[in-house]
C-alpha cells in the first residue's frame, strides 16, 4: 500500500515592506492622474499670470495705482477787484477752518473705548471750541457727539483763535479727530463802499451777487493737485513718477469804477434819501459819455460786504419800526439789499425821457429848436381820456427849447403824436432801451414798453414824456450819454483790466460802441437846450459854480398799484464837452414835495461840485458871476504855538479863537484845519495836550433857511459855514442830526424860490 502523507499548505506569512502587486498598479496610476492634473494647474496657472502680467497687466496696474493713489488739493488764491485807480476794493487772505472726526474724539483702554472718560473729553472738546470761537456750548457738543464721519466747528477762523486752539490741543494732549485746514476769507477794506455793484462771496468763496458772481470763474482760477501713492498703513511711498499739477490762481481785475467818486456819491445820496424820508432809497450813476465807463454806481440802503447777512444802520434807518419786524421780514430786507438797483429794477423815468423824444424829433426833422411849434392849453385830450400839464394854468404856445425848459407834458404829446409810434421805437431799439445794455455785471435787466401793435393813442401820449413805460437807470444814463457824445452809443463798461496774477499778463476791455444813433449836429442842439433848461428852467437846482451843466428834470407819478412818486434829475457836465453823464433817482420821497428839479437836482449840483474838479476839468470863471459866494480867508497854522500866540495870530486874521487850557500851552490841534477858508470870524477851536478831547454838537437841519438864519444857526452850536448861491438853504454837505466836532465847517447851497418846479 502506497504510503500516502498526511500534507497541509502553510501559507507563508505576508512581508508588510513589500508592494502588493495589485494594489501598487493603482496607486501608480492615481500618482500619475494627479501628477498630470498639478503640471495642467501648473501650466493654467502659468498661462494665466502671464495673461495678466501681458495682457491684462496695464489694466491691474491701473486699478492698484488708482487703490495706492492719493491727491491733494491745492488751493487758489482769488483774484483782486480794484479801482481804476489801483486800490484793492475787495481782496483775499488765509484763514483756517476747523472740521472735526467726531468718531476720533475719543480714549480709548485695553483696546476698548471708555465710555465715561470719552464722555467727559467731548465735553471738555465742546467747551474749549465754545469758548474760543464763542459758540453755543449745546450746539457745539451735538456736532462733537455726532456719529456723522465729518462735522464744520468754525470756518474761515483768523490765526489768533487758531493759535489759541494750537495751544490749547497742545495743553490738553488732545489732536485726534481735531482737523485745522487751510482756507481763504474774502475782505473788503471799505466796509459798505460799491457793496450792491461789487457782491459779496459764499462760505466756499464763491461769487453770489454783482460783480463777484459776474466774474466768478475769472477770480476763482483752477485748483491745483498733488498726485502720490501711499501703502496700506497710509505712509507715503517714494516715487520719482509723483505728479505735481500747478494751481491756477484767479485773476485781478481792475474796474472804471473810481472809488473816490463812489465815496461822493454814497455821502450825498445817503443825505438826501435821510433828508427826504425816501422810503424806497435812491440810486445814482455816473458815466463817461465817451467811453462808456461808469465812474460810480450806487444804490441805497447799502450793506456791510464784511457781514452782508447782519442790518446795518443805514438799512435800519429806512424803517421806524425795525424791531417790530419778524425775522422773515427782516431777512427780507437785508436781501433786498444786495440787489444792484441801477441794473436790476426798472422805475418810470418821467420827464428825463422828455431828452430821448426831443432828440427824434430833431433827428427826424419834425421841429427844430426855436420855432414855435407848440400849444399847451394846459391838457390834451384823447377821446374820454384827458392828459393834464403839471402846471394846471397852461404854458401857451411854445418852442421845442422852451418846451423842455417848461418840461411841458402836452407839448410832448403833440410831438409824440407827430414822430409816431413806429419811428418812436425804432430809434428806442437804436438807442438800446428796447434791451438789456449788456454792462458786464450781474442782475441786469431791461425796462418794459407797450407792444407796438397795442401802443394806442393814450399810451403814445404817455410814453412821450416818461409815464407808461419803465427803465432801469443805467438803460437811461446810457441813453443820454449817446445823446452827449455826439449820437454814439457806448456799451457800459465796469471792468477795464484782467490781470493775470501768476504771469502778470494783462488783458484790456477796450471801450465799445455800439452804433450812431443821431448826428452830431442833433446831439450839439440837445446839449444847447439842455443847457437852457438848468440856466433858466426847471432845473436850475442843478447849477454848479464855473460850469455849465446840461440837464433835465424829472417827476414819475404814480400809477394803478404803484403809490410812489420817483424824484430824479439826469446832468451832463461841462455842457460844451460832456465828461459826465449824472443820473440820481429818489423813490418815494415824502414831505411838501417831489418834484424832481427840487429834490434831486440839488443831489447831482453836489456831486459835480466835487467830482468836476476831482477830475481837474477846468472852470470857467465867467460863469461864477451870477452865483453868490462869500470872501474868506485862508485859516492860519497855529499848532506848535502858545495859545497866546494862536489868539493873537487868528485875531489879526478875523478869525474868533475858542480854547481851554492856560495861556503858555502849546497848541496841538486846531479845528477847522489849517488852510481852509473861512469867512470872517470864523469860530476856531484850539486844543493842547491836556484838552485832547474834543467837544462835539448836533448839526441842525437848515433847509428852507436864509442865509442869516443858517449862519445865526450854526453860530450858537460853534460852527462854521461856507455857502454857494442866494435865497433859501435847498441842501447841506453834513446831514442834520450828525456829530461833528465845533469848528466843523457845514456847507450849504442857496438858491431863489421857484415857483415852477418838475
Amino acid at each position: 500500500m502506497k504510503n500516502i502523507r498526511n500534507t497541509r499548505t502553510i501559507k507563508k506569512k505576508a512581508n508588510p515592506y513589500q508592494p502588493d502587486p495589485i494594489t501598487s498598479g493603482s496607486a501608480n496610476k492615481k500618482l500619475r492622474i494627479f501628477m498630470l492634473l498639478a503640471i495642467a494647474l501648473f501650466i493654467v496657472l502659468v498661462l494665466r499670470i502671464a495673461w495678466i502680467e501681458f495682457i491684462d497687466g496695464d489694466e491691474f496696474r491701473a486699478d492698484m495705482n488708482k487703490q495706492l493713489s492719493t491727491s491733494k488739493v491745492i488751493s487758489t488764491k482769488r483774484g483782486k477787484i480794484y479801482d481804476t485807480n489801483g486800490k484793492a476794493l475787495a481782496i483775499s487772505a488765509k484763514v483756517d477752518t476747523v472740521t472735526i472726526n467726531p468718531n476720533l474724539i475719543r480714549v480709548v483702554k485695553n483696546k476698548a473705548v471708555d465710555e465715561e472718560k470719552t464722555k467727559a473729553l467731548k465735553e471738555k472738546v465742546a467747551k474749549a471750541f465754545s469758548d474760543i470761537f464763542e459758540l453755543d456750548y449745546e450746539s457745539t457738543l451735538e456736532k462733537v457727539n455726532s456719529t456723522k464721519a465729518f462735522e464744520t466747528i468754525a470756518r474761515k477762523q483768523e490765526k489768533e483763535k487758531i493759535d489759541q486752539l494750537r495751544k490749547w490741543m497742545t495743553d490738553e494732549k488732545c489732536t485726534s479727530g481735531i482737523n485745522i485746514d487751510e482756507d481763504e476769507k474774502r475782505y473788503y477794506p471799505y466796509g459798505s463802499l460799491a457793496s450792491n455793484m461789487l457782491g459779496f462771496c459764499g462760505s466756499d468763496n464763491q461769487g453770489l451777487y454783482g460783480l463777484e458772481q459776474k466774474w466768478d470763474s475769472i477770480l476763482t482760477g483752477t485748483p491745483g493737485r498733488i498726485i502720490t501713492q501711499k501703502d496700506a498703513s497710509q505712509d507715503f511711498i517714494p516715487d520719482k513718477n509723483e505728479t505735481y499739477i500747478a494751481a491756477e490762481n484767479g485773476c485781478n481785475l481792475t474796474l472804471t469804477i473810481d472809488a473816490n467818486i463812489q465815496s461822493i456819491c454814497e455821502k450825498y445820496l445817503k443825505q438826501a434819501v435821510l433828508g427826504y424820508d425816501c422810503k424806497n432809497g435812491g440810486t445814482v450813476v455816473v458815466m463817461n459819455p465817451k467811453t462808456g465807463d461808469v465812474l460810480a454806481m450806487v444804490s441805497y440802503p447799502d450793506y456791510n460786504l464784511n457781514e452782508p447777512f447782519i442790518a446795518n444802520e443805514n438799512l435800519k434807518g429806512q424803517y421806524h419800526d425795525w424791531e417790530s419786524l419778524t425775522e422773515e421780514e427782516k431777512d427780507s430786507a437785508v436781501k433786498a439789499t444786495f440787489k444792484n438797483r441801477t441794473v436790476s429794477e426798472s422805475y418810470q423815468p418821467g420827464s428825463t425821457f422828455k431828452i430821448i423824444t426831443a432828440a427824434i424829433a430833431l433827428e427826424e426833422g419834425i421841429c427844430v429848436t426855436d420855432h414855435v411849434d407848440f400849444n399847451c392849453i394846459g391838457y390834451e385830450e384823447f377821446g374820454d381820456t384827458r392828459i393834464g400839464c403839471w402846471k394846471s394854468a397852461a404854458h401857451g404856445y411854445q418852442s421845442l427849447r422852451q418846451a423842455l425848459m417848461n418840461s411841458c407834458n402836452p407839448a410832448f404829446m403833440q410831438l409824440g403824436r407827430k414822430i409816431g409810434g413806429e419811428t418812436l421805437y425804432n430809434y428806442y431799439d437804436a438807442f438800446g432801451l428796447l434791451s438789456k445794455t449788456g454792462i458786464d455785471t450781474s442782475g441786469e435787466e431791461k425796462g418794459l414798453f407797450h407792444g407796438l401793435s397795442k401802443l394806442g393813442p393814450v399810451e403814445l401820449a404817455t410814453m412821450s414824456f416818461g409815464q407808461g413805460i419803465t427803465l432801469t437807470p443805467i438803460q437811461l444814463t446810457s441813453a443820454v450819454s449817446a445823446v452827449a457824445n455826439d449820437g454814439v452809443l457806448m456799451q457800459p463798461r465796469l471792468v477795464r483790466q484782467i490781470e493775470n496774477a501768476d504771469t502778470g499778463i494783462i488783458t484790456t476791455i477796450e471801450p465799445k460802441e455800439v452804433r450812431t444813433v443821431i448826428s452830431k449836429d442833433t446831439s450839439k442842439k440837445m446839449l444847447d437846450m439842455l443847457t437852457s433848461v438848468v440856466n433858466d428852467g426847471t432845473g436850475s437846482y442843478g447849477q454848479v459854480r464855473g460850469y455849465s451843466i446840461a440837464g433835465k428834470t424829472g417827476t414819475s407819478e404814480p400809477q394803478g398799484n404803484d403809490t410812489a412818486y420817483v424824484a430824479s434829475y439826469i446832468g451832463i457836465a461841462p455842457s460844451e464837452s460832456p465828461e459826465l453823464v449824472i443820473l440820481v433817482t429818489l423813490y418815494d420821497p415824502k414831505g411838501q414835495s417831489h418834484q424832481g428839479g427840487q429834490l434831486a437836482g440839488p443831489v447831482v449840483s453836489q456831486i459835480a461840485s466835487e467830482i468836476l474838479p476831482y477830475l481837474e476839468i477846468p472852470n470857467n470863471t465867467e460863469l461864477e458871476q451870477n452865483i453868490s459866494v462869500p470872501e474868506t480867508k485862508s485859516l492860519p497854522d497855529v499848532r506848535n504855538k502858545t495859545i497866546s500866540e494862536a489868539k493873537q495870530i487868528l485875531s489879526d486874521a478875523g478869525f474868533i479863537a475858542s480854547a481851554s487850557g492856560g495861556s503858555d500851552q502849546i497848541v496841538t490841534n486846531q479845528v477847522p484845519k489849517q488852510g481852509t477858508p473861512l469867512e470872517n470870524s470864523s469860530i476856531i477851536k484850539l486844543y493842547t495836550e491836556d484838552s485832547t478831547a474834543t467837544v462835539s454838537q448836533t448839526v441842525p437841519d437848515l433847509k428852507g433857511y436864509t442865509l442869516t438864519q443858517a449862519r445865526n444857526a450854526l453860530k450858537a452850536k460853534n460852527l462854521n459855514i461856507s455857502y454857494m448861491g442866494s435865497g433859501k438853504v435847498i441842501s447841506q454837505n453834513i446831514t442834520a442830526g450828525t456829530t461833528v466836532e465845533e469848528g466843523t465847517v457845514i456847507h450849504i447851497n442857496l438858491q431863489q424860490p421857484k415857483t415852477e418846479l418838475h
